[in-house]
């Protein structure tokens, strides 16, 4: 893929094996480099470029030493810790920051943005470590280590394996790249490594939001509960775009279902099936908004200093600075536990023998315990993803001597949401072994057409479970069914 010079989430969200630049950003970045170069000559003094960092801006860097200045930065900020980074999160890096720099802005050589975008090409993904960044002078240390390999260092995988740099390097007969001036700190000042988080996140988000419709429209037939709540008129009076959206998908996923067509006894149903056109419908305005907000950072210029060809000057801002995707972040985690949160109060009604269905949903309840511990593991998925919930956004810690005095967080924020959804994901899983559990109780009646087809897709790893049995296969099988999207498996 030739990289557009507007990256949306919808684009991100496809199979892209292969990166490269354009024919204008390849001349943006030659023309911003040579402007650079040249100002060098008039032997001013420009941040990072020719002076220590942080702290130490005001020490100049003899121009002999500039390259080993780069390389020094880069070495000395790649000291994260923690777990790697799952390597699709590294390879939303790589595009990213390709993307970045391929604004113009960065007085960056073409050919080391084109090395990684040859690193993404390749299926060469550095190593990079969670804990490290304060979401604010970029992404300093996440993207140090991703940079690494550039020129030789730090650590990869390669063909399933992970070696260091130098040896993929060698094995795809790449050589290393030695930096120039500016180059180590256009690279480490970024917001990167919180926007692929929040990238994927919102790639997930969206499916699942698909997926807790149709799965709570499955476990509302189960329940024999009403689609009274869902019709168009309750929504019309109160119109946010989510609610109404909501209910329509609702309503459409329990087309045709012959279990709506029975008599209900009960009045009213309990909120957690009555109300997910509210509770669903508020989470993916979250994930609109959201949404809007990292695109424009994604197609942001977020390194420092800035070099304005255009405007003849070379400027230090804060454009690294993470708040607004850290504020982001926590919002879309919080929204996202809702989804969680509501769909473990429908399981736990389906498993408590109510409305005809058997206790736990097993036919033989006392001597089999069914799926009384399943809600149990969802109760305790449910309650971590509340403290993950917590905002890291609020916090701030002074670094550098107290020359960035105040940071975003943000990366705590992006790495805590990305935890959210992989739960938010183990929740409705258990949600849709359980309602399936419960349709099977309630054969020979069935439910629409299209839930239907998510019962199949489902069964053919997940069975019916008439009697006790290692219950973790069946969860984990749906688990990975949610890697699916739901509507393609409806229409096929």
């Amino acid at each position: 893929m030739e990289l557009p010079d507007h990256l949306s989430i919808e684009l991100l969200s496809q199979s892209t094996p292969a990166i490269s630049l354009s024919a204008d950003a390849a001349a943006r970045i030659n023309h911003n480099r040579s402007y650079l170069e040249q100002i060098l000559k008039g032997g001013g003094t420009y941040y990072g470029i020719n002076t220590g960092f942080g702290s130490l801006c005001n020490v100049r860097i003899n121009d002999s030493e500039l390259a080993a200045l780069q390389e020094n930065l880069v070495c000395s900020h790649a000291c994260g810790m923690g777990d790697e980074v799952a390597p699709d999160i590294v390879r939303l890096m790589l595009l990213l920051k390709v993307h970045g720099l391929g604004r113009g802005y960065s007085g960056i050589r073409k050919e080391v943005v084109q090395r990684l975008a040859d690193f993404y090409t390749l299926g060469i993904t550095p190593v990079v470590y969670e804990l490290g960044s304060l979401g604010a002078s970029g992404d300093l240390a996440p993207l140090a280590h991703m940079c690494l390999p550039l020129f030789g260092k730090g650590d990869v995988y390669y063909s399933g394996k992970k070696m260091t740099a130098a040896e993929a390097l060698q094995l795809t007969g790449l050589e290393p790249i030695p930096l120039a001036a500016k180059e180590g700190l256009a690279l480490l000042n970024g917001t990167q490594f919180m926007s692929s988080h929040i990238v994927w996140s919102l790639i997930a988000a969206k499916r699942l939001a698909a997926w807790a419709d149709a799965i709570g429209a499955m476990s509302a037939d189960a329940f024999m509960a009403k689609d009274e709540p869902f019709r168009h008129p309750i929504h019309r009076v109160r119109p946010h775009k989510g609610q109404i959206n909501t209910a329509a998908a609702i309503l459409e996923w329990l087309a045709g279902s012959p279990l709506q067509q029975m008599p209900k006894e009960q009045v009213q149903d309990p909120y957690s099936f009555r109300c997910m056109p509210q509770v669903h419908g508020a989470t993916k305005d979250v994930i609109d908004t959201v949404l809007g907000v990292t695109e424009t950072e994604i197609n942001s210029v977020t390194d420092n200093p800035i070099v304005f060809h255009d405007e003849d000057a070379i400027m230090s801002g804060g454009n690294f600075h993470g708040q607004p995707l850290a504020l982001h972040a926590d919002f879309l985690a919080i929204a996202m536990s809702e989804l969680a949160s509501i769909s473990e109060r429908r399981t736990y009604l389906l498993i408590s023998g109510q409305r005809n269905l058997p206790p736990f949903l097993t036919p033989n309840a006392g001597l089999n315990s069914g799926f009384m511990i399943a809600q149990y593991s969802a109760a305790a998925i449910v309650s971590q993803t509340k403290q993950y919930c917590t905002p890291a956004s609020v916090d701030s810690i002074v670094s550098s001597n107290g020359q960035e005095d105040h940071v975003s967080m943000g990366a705590n924020a992006a790495t805590k949401l990305r935890k959210v959804i992989l739960n938010v994901q183990r929740v409705l899983a258990i949600e849709l072994l359980t309602a399936a559990q419960a349709l099977e109780l309630r054969r020979p009646q069935k439910t629409s057409p299209a839930l239907e087809k998510i019962f199949d897709a489902l069964r053919t790893t997940a069975p019916f479970m008439p009697a006790d049995e290692v219950l973790h296969y069946r969860l984990t099988a749906a688990e990975k069914l949610l890697n699916q999207d739901p509507h393609q498996i409806a229409r096929g």
